[in-house]
């Protein structure tokens, strides 16, 4: 077979291209640190690598919706900190109100003490989030979600609370309406409340506490009335389901000393005197810190009350803030809750992306021991190349004529 010397030289210079392309490449591999450069590199680990770039990206978005969330829920839990130092003032401020030798004036002051931790309530509960929204906004509010108007401080926004709308929802707000206006009324599972005389239409000469829960099993949840009977040592009381109609207790009034009936105690307090009746009906949501400090202030500032009037409403009040004291607390026990839960979320989406990162560099980063030892053989090669290339070169006739 005879073999051209142009074959020849055509022969060693593709070789010679081609392996100046291989090494080419294997720079390039070595410089970036990449065994793949081009999807048609390596289809199928080119893919691999796109989805874990797609699940790392999904990683990120999430986390800058966890760390917004944080943020907003850390500013819930101040204000809801501060609301709850505000109240204990509120509270305070009642229990001294009390005080049977404080005169009006001295409750009046007190009313005017109210009326001003009332402001700051307002102010908290109105707390902008810092990026153009407010803390207790709910589903959005362009304007401060509660509004101070004459009949009281009305909750402007929408309920509920605004998620994030990544794969992990993630909540940015809280609802200022269950925070503020839906405390459940009276204890949290009942209501007292003292109504005038039947006989005389006067208010009554005792008064009842906020009542108590002994057997929650035995709870109907019927509405009931205490009828007094009679007048000082002889006088009783009968407890009547004014649900069914039937008398469920009944027994000689002795102030202070408990009643019970169908798993409920209560406190009968003062005078008796004939015709004094007391409702008891279920507890409800809706109760309003504002709406509570405005009944306080509205009835501290009411002259000539007689002491009767003034415990009975002491009680009330002081039961009020307790129930939206309570509420209070128990939203911010919901939010750190939160917190806790976005400490997890963050903890899982790290070893998420640990683990997609881990899958990429598997799929596309370069084994740089291998990759040097194969850019030196390629060195190599090439070398070999070029001397093959120069000893072919010198077989043309040409070179013999020469001679």
């Amino acid at each position: 077979m005879r073999i051209s010397t142009a074959n020849m030289f055509d022969t060693s210079i593709f070789k010679l291209q081609q392996r100046q392309e291989q090494m080419q490449d294997s720079q390039m591999r070595l410089t970036s640190g990449k065994r793949i450069l081009k999807a048609s590199d390596d289809p199928t680990a080119a893919a691999r690598a796109e989805r874990s770039l797609s699940t790392i990206g999904q990683v990120d978005a999430n986390q800058r919706a966890l760390e917004a969330s944080r943020n907003s829920l850390r500013l819930a839990e101040s204000a809801l900190g501060d609301s709850s130092e505000v109240l204990q003032q509120v509270s305070e401020s009642l229990v001294a109100a009390g005080n049977a030798s404080y005169s009006d004036a001295e409750r009046k002051a007190l009313a005017t003490k109210l009326a001003g931790l009332r402001t700051q309530l307002l102010s908290v509960a109105n707390r902008s989030d810092g990026s153009g929204g407010y803390i207790f906004g709910g589903q959005g509010s362009e304007d401060a979600p509660f509004l101070d108007l004459p009949g009281g401080v009305k909750y402007l926004g929408t309920p509920g609370s605004v998620q994030t709308g990544t794969l992990e929802s993630f909540t940015l707000n809280v609802d200022g309406r269950a925070t503020w206006m839906l405390a459940r009324t009276g204890n949290g599972t009942f209501v007292t409340d003292s109504a005038p005389n039947a006989i005389t239409g006067q208010p009554a000469k005792s008064w009842i506490d906020a009542g108590r829960v002994t057997s929650p099993g035995q709870l109907t949840g019927h509405d009931y009335k205490i009828q007094i009977a009679g007048s000082g040592a002889g006088a009783t009381y009968n407890v009547i389901d004014q649900t069914t109609g039937g008398a469920v207790a009944s027994g000689p009034f002795v102030s202070g000393k408990a009643i019970e009936f169908d798993g409920m105690a209560v406190n009968l307090s003062g005078v008796a005197e004939d015709g004094d009746t007391f409702d008891i009906t279920p507890s409800e949501p809706g109760l309003s810190v504002f709406d509570v400090i405005d009944r306080a202030v509205a009835e501290l500032n009411t002259d000539l009350r007689s002491p009767v009037a003034i415990a009975q409403s002491n009680a009330g009040r002081l039961r009020d803030i307790g129930a939206v004291m309570v509420n209070l607390q128990n939203v911010r026990s919901l939010v750190g809750e939160k917190l806790n839960n976005l400490d997890g979320s963050e903890s899982r989406m790290a070893d998420n992306k640990l683990f997609s990162e881990q899958e990429r560099s598997a799929a596309v980063d370069l084994d740089m021991v291998q990759g040097i030892s194969d850019f030196q053989n390629q060195q190599s090669g090439y070398d070999a190349a070029l001397k093959t290339y120069a000893m072919v070169q010198k077989m043309s006739m040409f070179q013999y004529v020469n001679f």
